[in-house]
């Protein structure tokens, strides 16, 4: 599977047609379309459904052209750290990290970093910790902020003293908005939202205690945000890291904090032994130099 026919594919499905992804491509239709037969043929499934005006994906299809994405991000990513000099320090860092209290360290990281190095720009992709992780293991993100528990066996890290504490959204005009803190028992038999982390949940079991497998999951999400909006409308209780709270309007959504405190850590993470973008090697540097003494 040739780097050039995928990028022939993700072209003609951007396009959704032969003619005019072979416009764009400089070559022929009948070129483009042998190279996706072929392409087909190696990979032993169908990829299109031909119609008389527009091609659409298969599910197979749509499998490759998500792996291609991945696939050729990487390639570009790859080329351009390939040209970097050491007297000529630019490129792009791409850092992943949630919706956490952490995050307040990366402006002041990035405003003395571009004092040095001026030329480097930064790509902040926010997931939950398990996206984040998986996507550094596929070499997409080069540092990442995730928040415990979390298996980091495959990473060096720096674990930040910036406490990551759990509280519960809900509206302003709420009973338990009355209350300075919540407890286990103030969930009974009202609906709840969830974090999508399974290791986060079994945080969250721990501090519910028996009273766990009686509770109203109505969602679980992988953002605070999204879940933020059911809390507005009045569908649940979000709990959520205080992190993501501060810029939110307190005029519709309030949090509280649960009693007794369940607390979190997060760490800053990179690869072990992984060849870095001298971008990314001189950052790890300046973060090592930076906070590594306050861990």
């Amino acid at each position: 599977m040739e780097i050039r026919v995928l990028r022939y594919f993700l072209t003609v499905v951007r396009e959704g047609g032969i003619n005019r992804a072979a416009e764009i491509l400089h070559i022929t239709q009948p070129t483009l379309s042998r190279q996706l037969s072929q392409l087909e043929e190696e990979v032993g499934v169908k990829l299109f459904h031909r119609g008389a005006r527009k091609i659409t994906l298969t599910n197979e299809g749509i499998l490759l052209r998500r792996r291609a994405e991945e696939i050729l991000s990487l390639v570009d990513k790859t080329e351009k750290e390939l040209i970097e000099q050491e007297d000529f320090v630019d490129g792009k860092i791409v850092i992943g990290c949630g919706e956490l209290a952490a995050v307040q360290m990366l402006p002041d990281l990035f405003e003395t970093f571009s004092k040095k190095y001026p030329l480097v720009t930064y790509d902040i992709y926010t997931a939950n910790a398990d996206l984040v992780k998986e996507q550094m293991e596929k070499g997409l993100i080069d540092i990442g902020i995730l928040l415990e528990p979390i298996d980091i066996g495959k990473f060096d890290f720096i674990r930040l003293n910036k406490k990551e504490r759990w509280v519960v959204l809900m509206t302003p005009n709420d009973p338990l908005a009355e209350k300075e803190a919540v407890v286990a028992s103030d969930f009974e038999d009202r609906p709840i939202i969830l974090p999508r982390r399974i290791n986060v949940q079994n945080e969250l079991a721990n501090w519910f205690g028996d009273s766990f497998e009686h509770l109203r999951i109505l969602f679980t999400s992988n953002l605070s945000t999204n879940s933020a909006i059911m809390v507005r409308k009045g569908l649940g209780y979000s709990f959520v890291i205080e992190g993501a709270v501060p810029f939110w309007d307190r005029n519709e959504i309030i949090y509280r904090p649960l009693y007794p405190e369940l607390s979190a850590n997060s760490v800053i993470a990179w690869e072990k032994q992984q060849p870095f973008s001298l971008a990314v090697t001189k950052f790890i540097e300046h973060t090592k130099a930076t906070y590594a003494f306050k861990a």
